[in-house]
């Protein structure tokens, strides 16, 4: 029998940047919010203490700050006629856990989506034709303009201190920042990072190639900062400690150095760490939410009743709780019909890496998150797709995060992996190895999906989440061209040697190498219940007091990281709860 709790006006699940956006809006609207989060409490004075936190083999070998997956993880596929299998080891992507989630332990790289990827099915039908878009290809439009969500980018951005160059402030083109982006209200709250030296060159090199450089935009704080909730953030040092860890100086944002310090100080908030939630609870009617079900840290079954449910987890788990919920028809490929689990997408990465000439001390150890350089020539559509036959692009940048000692000590290809050999190519490569990368976009869909299996189960006794995903001919199409066009911009640079390292067609997706934790889709956003899961105000179609946030919202992914649209959206959803939903609580949008 589980014991019942007091019921609350909102239940969030999950409390990384989502759930404290949420938290920190829906208390200012005078509800009473509670956070659940299935893992430990995080905070910077005890996980960023220096030098403890400055501990390469616990946090980026051991990953302190990830999941545990002997306990729960995802099985992995390439195709429906394959078994999926566990995977076991953080390897594409780092499952973070406890609270701030993986806004902990990211790098800070905030971009704004550009206006034609919110519209991308249309867009590319208008400009290019319907049958540019390949048979089995399931992107879709957002159902949100970039104007709708321009305020709620600059909110977020403003919150998280962001250092950048603006390019486009109300219409007028300022030189230095990105020439390609959208109108912005205002521009960045804090001037860009110092470019270390591997950056000078990067810029150099693109410019003399006819290109436009611009500052990455980070949320790695320039400089001391107040935020609107009156968070003070400190300037970063580029100590090289950034993604995997904590920020000791308080300079990278997250919800810990930005929101936190306010909210979890409300009367009417309370946060419960190590609360698992196993599934929303449904009236009779199964279009209503009553709360929540979570196992406690005694391992008691809890029922939480509230009027409001949240999912404010990451991308696959929002996904997973949905499906255990029965909430919204489960996808199904081989009909395509349903939407849960629809449209998994991931990102794209490749690389050039270079190796400067004998002589170059590039001081790797002297790094930030984010800082750096990049241009957006070969972006979105930002440049001509007909002739070339693919969709997406990719933004090419070169960003230094560090030089420590384990996992960012480079040496050639064909360097043995220990003794006198390795140690020398270590010395030799350490003050002259960079790269340069191409992030780039990945469609969606139809075999690309995600689903409950039927053959693993979590500590819990639950079905694992699955993941069907491998890479397509688009993608890999879209990478050779665009890391061939970082590949010109090594050259430029003249190194001792370089190589360009594009995927080749037939590529299989690989889960062990690190990629990057942008996982986007399967709770996908739209103007359309039999296509969508959540409507463009991220509200359930199926149980209209039921929201989702989320990169799961995504129909697709984009060349950009991902979160500076993850919060936007957030704050876009809580806008509309508080000026509409509550006024009127239910479907925000007519079926």
């Amino acid at each position: 029998m589980s014991i019942k709790k007091e019921a609350v006006d909102v239940v969030l699940v999950g409390f990384g940047w989502t759930g404290a956006i949420m938290g920190q809006e829906l208390t200012e609207a005078g509800l009473n919010v509670l956070a659940l989060e299935r893992g430990e409490m995080r905070d910077t004075p005890t996980d960023g203490k220096y030098p403890n936190v400055a501990d390469e083999l616990a946090y980026s070998v051991r990953g302190k700050l990830f999941q545990d997956l002997s306990k729960e993880t995802v099985t992995i596929r390439h195709s429906v006629s394959e078994q999926a299998v566990p995977y076991r080891q953080h390897g594409s992507f780092l499952l973070g856990t406890g609270v701030g989630g993986a806004g902990l332990h990211w790098n800070g790289l905030h971009w704004r989506a550009l206006p034609e990827e919110l519209k991308i099915r249309s867009h590319y039908e208008e400009r290019y034709g319907k049958d540019f878009i390949p048979e089995g290809m399931t992107i879709q439009d957002f159902g949100v303009s970039y104007e709708e969500l321009e305020p709620y980018f600059t909110q977020f951005e403003y919150v998280c201190g962001v250092s950048g160059l603006a390019g486009n402030v109300n219409g007028e083109k300022l030189e230095g920042g990105n020439r390609f982006e959208a109108s912005r209200s205002k521009p960045y709250p804090l001037p860009p990072l110092k470019d270390v030296y591997s950056a000078q060159l990067f810029a150099k090199a693109a410019s003399e190639l006819g290109y436009k450089p611009f500052p990455i935009p980070a949320s790695n704080a320039s400089e001391a900062y107040t935020n609107p909730y009156g968070v003070r953030l400190g300037p970063c040092n580029f100590c090289g400690y950034c993604e995997h860890y904590t920020c000791y100086l308080y300079s990278k944002a997250s919800p810990q150095t930005t929101i936190l310090p306010v909210l979890l100080r409300k009367p009417n908030f309370e946060l419960r760490t190590q609360s698992q939630v196993i599934r929303v609870n449904l009236d009779s009617t199964g279009k209503k939410a009553t709360g929540v079900t979570y196992i406690d840290p005694q391992g008691r079954e809890v029922e939480q009743p509230a009027s409001i449910v949240i999912l404010s987890a990451f991308q696959m788990h929002n996904v997973r709780l949905l499906l255990l919920s029965k909430i919204g028809q489960p996808y199904n490929p081989m009909t395509n019909e349903g939407v849960v689990g629809k449209n998994y997408a991931y990102q794209m990465l490749n690389s050039v890496s270079l190796m400067m000439p004998k002589g170059t001390t590039l001081n790797p150890f002297i790094g930030t998150g984010a800082g750096g350089q990049a241009i957006d020539d070969f972006n979105g559509d930002n440049f001509d797709h007909g002739p070339l036959g693919f969709v997406g692009g990719a933004n090419i940048n070169h960003h230094r995060s560090g030089g420590r000692p384990i996992k960012q000590a480079t040496v050639p290809a064909g360097t043995p992996s220990w003794g006198s050999e390795w140690k020398g190519a270590v010395q030799d490569s350490y003050q002259r190895a960079m790269s340069i990368s191409s992030s780039g976009s990945v469609m969606s869909y139809r075999d690309s999906y995600l689903d409950l299996d039927p053959n693993y189960t979590d500590s819990n006794g639950q079905p694992l989440l699955r993941m069907t995903f491998n890479w397509h001919d688009n993608e890999i199409k879209m990478a050779q061209f665009t890391t061939n066009k970082a590949g010109e911009i090594a050259k430029a640079m003249n190194p001792e040697s370089y190589k360009v390292n594009a995927k080749k067609l037939g590529a299989q997706y690989d889960t062990r190498p690190y990629q990057t934790t942008h996982n986007t889709g399967g709770a996908i956003m739209g103007s359309d219940p039999k296509t969508s899961v959540v409507n463009r105000y991220l509200q359930s179609w199926d149980v209209p007091n039921v929201f989702v946030m989320g990169a799961c919202v995504f129909p697709q992914n984009f060349g950009y990281n991902p979160t500076g649209l993850v919060g936007a959206l957030t704050y876009w959803s809580a806008h509309a709860i508080r000026e509409q939903y509550l006024k009127n609580p239910g479907p925000l949008v007519q079926a």
